[in-house]
């Protein structure tokens, strides 16, 4: 999950003379994914990091805010520590302060508090990173507030700041990652927060699942849709689907109609994801060569996990997280089907024990045609991604994704569950093929007609193998542009309609802060 916040700041840059937006993003997990140090590599961290370093590149002065998990490389303290009280308790909150690709990292040191000290950190850091912004970032700011954990924020803001004249221009854009995790606890919770009973309301929830307790709890994720001045997800048709209905909307859906929410498509790190450039390939692509080097990376990967080198067979993969969320189990009843004709599979992922036993089973049951590959291991991932032919997304549902994308940009054929970003991101016939309907939600079954579904798309998609319709679609693949350069636009548009004082657009291209001219803090 992606639960933090992005602070933009608005101010002058007197370099290039036009007005810019300084945006503040928070989450509970650690951002700057440019630097592994920082993170791991799965959609949330690419949000977290390209998406700031996208928006500050057209001009806008942005933070990252999340705890301080480790001992960062390159990340010092700000000798800058704070008071924070919440309720009758009140603590001393450290800041450390690193400066990458142009945005400021700052990690909260308390495992607490994250919320108020996003809030404070945007007043009483001076950060002289480069020399188009000094100072802190002031109270003109757009927050970002990412997924449940950081939901308290705009109630904070509204409560704490605003009735005294702090932030009387501060926005909150509050975006949704994965609405399954929605932060739910006791209603008697509520009087540990240090909120006023004018936001009970917010957060009273009559839960209908019984786990761990059926009835009335409290939900920050509806506080948090219900108190910020804009909700958010990632991609338009996620955001569709969380105002279908309980069953997509978790039962937040009427929530989300009375809100509204816009949905952004993400991006991808088309830096970490080249394949001209790839450090894990022998043998480097762009879409000139995708011909000739795809055919030797197949054999290098068949090699790799101990199939036999066919260049004959469609070969495919899955890379992910062995839940049920991502369809593994659909998938390991499906291959019971699919795998009775000529073709090959090699699964990589790690998760739920008994899926990944069903995983461990693989070369056993399907000698010569099936491996699986219990462990993490991203330079597998990246030669999967390459030599394969296709690349399966099954998920049962599917903010955004980003495994497709990957696929696509290295010319493998995704073939996807038709729910969420996967409908905005893959084109049936065209960049991919899909199974033609969402799987059904209910992760406590696996459905027969869904397995179905999988085992004949997979089928169609084998009958496409060597013809030039399959050419075809590998070009249609690597000629998108699917960087973050797009969505960071609509983002910075989207934002901007906030209207916080002193906000404009940016230039196409123009990096403001490429790099940081030294880090004030480091001592």
């Amino acid at each position: 999950m992606n639960d933090g916040v992005i602070i933009v700041a608005f101010g002058h840059i007197s370099a290039t003379q036009y007005v810019c937006e300084s945006i503040a993003y928070i989450t509970r997990r650690c951002n700057s994914m440019v630097f592994r140090e920082f993170g791991t590599d799965d959609a949330s961290f690419d949000y977290e990091c390209r998406q700031s370093e996208c928006v500050q590149a057209r001009g806008h002065r942005v933070m990252t805010v999340s705890p301080r998990y480790d001992q960062y490389k390159d990340a010092w303290d700000t000798n800058t520590p704070l008071e924070i009280t919440i309720g009758n308790r009140t603590e001393t909150v450290n800041f450390f302060h690193t400066h990458k690709r142009g945005v400021d990292r700052i990690f909260v040191d308390h495992p607490l508090f994250l919320a108020k000290a996003a809030i404070e950190a945007t007043k009483i850091l001076s950060l002289d990173s480069n020399e188009f912004f000094s100072g802190p970032y002031g109270e003109n700011v757009v927050f970002v507030a990412n997924d449940w954990h950081t939901a308290l924020l705009p109630c904070y803001l509204k409560s704490a700041y605003k009735p005294s004249g702090q932030f009387q221009n501060a926005k909150v854009a509050f975006c949704v990652h994965n609405i399954a995790y929605q932060g739910r606890f006791a209603f008697g919770d509520f009087d540990k927060l240090g909120l006023s009973d004018e936001f009970r309301s917010s957060f009273d929830f009559i839960d209908g699942y019984e786990k761990p307790v059926k009835g009335r709890k409290i939900n920050w994720m509806k506080a948090g849709f219900l108190e910020s001045d804009l909700n958010m997800t990632v991609s338009p048709n996620y955001a569709s689907e969380l105002a279908s209905g309980s069953d997509k909307g978790v039962e937040l859906d009427s929530i989300v109609r009375k809100q509204g929410i816009v949905g952004i498509c993400n991006g991808m790190d088309v830096q970490e994801w080249d394949p001209s450039s790839d450090k894990y390939l022998d043998t480097p692509y762009d879409i000139n060569t995708v011909f000739e080097a795809k055919p030797e990376l197949k054999a290098a990967l068949q090699a790799e996990v101990g199939l036999p080198i066919r260049p004959d067979v469609p070969l495919f993969g899955f890379i992910g997280r062995l839940e049920e969320q991502k369809g593994s189990d659909i998938l390991a009843e499906a291959v019971k089907d699919f795998l009775k004709d000529d073709v090959q599979l090699i699964v990589l992922g790690t998760g739920k024990k008994h899926l990944e036993k069903q995983l461990e089973e693989l070369d056993t049951l399907f000698p010569g045609k099936a491996i699986g590959v219990v462990k993490f291991n991203t330079p597998l991932a990246h030669l999967i991604t390459a030599g394969a032919d296709f690349l399966l997304v099954p998920s049962r549902f599917e903010p955004c994704g980003l495994i497709q994308l990957h696929a696509m940009r290295y010319g493998t054929i995704p073939v996807v569950a038709s729910t969420g970003g996967l409908v905005d991101t893959v084109s049936e016939g065209i960049t991919g093929f899909h199974v033609g309907k969402a799987f059904n939600v209910d992760c406590e079954v696996v459905h027969p007609d869904d397995v179905k579904l999988l085992a004949a798309t997979v089928k169609r998609a084998v009958k496409s193998y060597g013809a030039l319709e399959l050419k075809r679609m590998i070009r249609n693949c690597m000629s998108q542009d699917l960087s973050w350069k797009g969505p960071a636009c609509r983002w910075e548009e989207t934002l901007l309609g906030l209207q916080v004082e002193g906000s404009s657009s940016g230039h196409e291209g123009e990096e403001v802060a490429p790099k940081a001219k030294s880090n004030v803090a480091a001592p």
